[in-house]
C-alpha cells in the first residue's frame, strides 16, 4: 500500500476480539476533493477489502470494520474485494456487483499447463515467437516503462500511469523477490514486448504489459509462457487481471485460464453524487 499509494493517504481498519488480537484488517486509500470524502481502488490494484485471521468470526469483525468505515463519513466507498470472499453477508447496505477475472489456480506442473494452451497458441504463436525472440530478463524498469508510455502513445493515448509510479511498484517488488520483468528483443536488439507480474506465495497477478507496435505474432503468449515456467514453484496461481471484455476473456481463455468471481462493493449516501455515477 505504501508504494501504490505513494504521495496519497492510506490507513487501515482493524477488527480485535475480546482479548484485544487482531482479527481482520481492511486496507483502503482515502481522499478528498471539493469536501468529498472517498475511498477508491489504488492504481494498480484490482483486490482489496479485508483480511481475516484464521478462525476469526467474520461476523463480528465485519460489524467493527463498517463501524470504521462509517466513522470517516465518506461520500463515497467503492471497492474490490478479492476472489474468495463471496460470503458478504456482513455487508447488505453495499451493492455488491459481481467481476470477473480470470486464472490458473495451479501453476507447478508447466508442461501440463502448456497442454492445456489452445493449439494455436502452442504451435502458430509460442513455437514461432521462441524461433525470432529472446528473453531479456534484465530489463530495466525504467526501460519498461519509457516503453509503455511508448506504447499508448503509439495507439494516440495517454499512459494512465506516471513513469515514476511505474518504476517505484517494480524497483520495490523486484527488491524484495515478489516481481518479475520479463522482455523480448528481436535479431537486432528492438524490444518487441515486454510484462510486469507481481507476486506472492499464493498468487502471481499480470499487471504491466507492452508491445511494438510491429511485434511478432506469438510476442504476448511467449511472455505468459516465460512468466509461468518461471513463477512454477513460487506461487501456486496465476491471475490474469482479466477483463469483462468479452475479446479479452476468450484470449484468457485460450490459455486455459478459468472465470473467477470476485466482487465490486460500492455505497454512495451522497444523493447528487449517487446520481452522477449512474449517469
Amino acid at each position: 500500500m505504501e508504494t501504490v499509494c505513494h504521495d496519497k493517504q492510506w490507513d487501515v481498519a482493524l477488527a480485535h476480539d475480546d482479548n484485544g488480537n487482531i482479527t481482520a484488517a481492511l486496507p483502503y486509500l482515502r481522499g478528498k476533493k471539493l469536501g468529498i470524502r472517498y475511498i477508491v481502488q489504488p492504481q494498480l490494484t484490482q483486490y482489496n477489502g479485508p483480511w481475516y485471521r484464521l478462525g476469526a468470526d467474520h461476523n463480528y469483525a465485519d460489524i467493527q470494520l463498517r463501524a470504521h468505515i462509517r466513522h470517516l463519513r465518506l461520500a463515497l466507498f467503492l471497492q474490490n474485494f478479492a476472489p474468495g470472499l463471496t460470503e458478504l453477508d456482513g455487508w447488505k447496505e453495499y451493492t455488491r456487483t459481481p467481476r470477473v477475472t480470470y486464472r490458473l489456480e495451479d501453476i507447478s506442473d508447466p508442461q501440463r499447463l502448456f497442454d492445456h494452451f489452445d493449439k494455436s497458441r502452442r504451435q502458430r504463436q509460442i513455437r514461432r515467437a521462441e524461433k525470432t525472440l529472446t528473453p531479456d530478463w534484465n530489463l530495466t524498469p525504467e526501460a519498461f516503462a519509457q516503453f509503455h508510455q511508448a506504447y499508448w502513445q503509439q495507439r494516440g493515448k495517454k499512459d494512465l500511469l506516471s513513469q515514476d509510479f511505474m518504476v517505484r511498484v517494480i524497483a520495490t517488488t523486484k527488491a524484495r523477490e515478489q516481481g518479475l520483468l520479463l522482455g523480448l528483443r528481436d535479431g537486432e536488439g528492438t524490444l518487441q514486448g515486454a510484462r510486469f507480474v507481481a507476486f506472492d506465495d499464493n498468487c502471481a497477478y499480470a499487471l504491466l504489459s507492452a508491445l511494438h507496435p510491429e511485434h511478432p505474432n506469438g510476442t504476448s503468449a511467449m511472455l505468459f509462457w516465460l512468466i509461468l515456467q518461471e513463477l512454477s514453484g513460487r506461487c501456486h496461481s496465476f491471475d490474469f487481471e482479466g477483463s469483462m471484455d468479452e475479446k479479452i476473456a476468450f484470449s484468457y481463455s485460450l490459455y486455459g485460464a478459468q472465470p473467477t468471481t470476485y466482487y465490486q462493493l460500492m455505497r454512495c449516501p451522497n444523493a447528487i453524487l449517487s446520481k452522477l455515477l449512474k449517469l
